[in-house]
């Protein structure tokens, strides 16, 4: 049985979500998948998410397959940075019920997940991690119709 490629990761974080980015770093190479650390590498207090969202979101939408996990206090401001970027579609966790994190990959085929570090424990963002990196599309076609929608409108803009 022909095993499956794990995907390229890419890490990004503020002040506030680099130590969960750190420790969910360590959690994803014991996995088994390929991180590339987009920032920042040191915690920087007055940092500004969007110089680390931007690049990575980038990155994301370059590589067709890779994913993106970004994490800030919320997660909100960290999603809406990374959904301006063209091919980017992100979601945001940031506590309870793991469904949502689920439907952002079965139905919305999300490659970028955000979580609000201020938020959830370092075991409930690896659980959202597992479960979202484990869940495909689920290639419906209402659902792909849905995101074709999107890609019509993102090229038009």
């Amino acid at each position: 049985m022909k095993k499956l490629k794990k995907p390229t990761i890419y890490l990004a974080s503020d002040h506030a979500g680099f130590a969960l980015k750190e420790q969910l770093k360590q959690y994803l190479i014991h996995l088994g998948y390929n991180c590339k650390d987009c920032g920042p590498f040191t915690p920087e207090p007055l940092d500004d998410y969007p110089d680390y969202m931007i690049p990575a979101a980038q990155e994301v939408a370059r590589h067709p397959g890779s994913r993106g996990i970004f994490m800030g206090g919320s997660g909100q401001g960290e999603s809406i940075v990374a959904n301006k970027v063209k091919g980017v579609r992100a979601a945001v966790y940031y506590g309870g019920n793991l469904e949502v994190v689920r439907l952002s990959r079965d139905h919305n085929d999300a490659n970028v997940l955000c979580l609000g570090a201020r938020f959830v424990s370092e075991a409930e963002a690896k659980k959202a991690v597992k479960l979202w990196l484990e869940t495909s599309f689920s290639g419906a076609i209402r659902h792909k119709r849905r995101l074709q929608k999107i890609r019509k409108f993102e090229q038009a803009c």
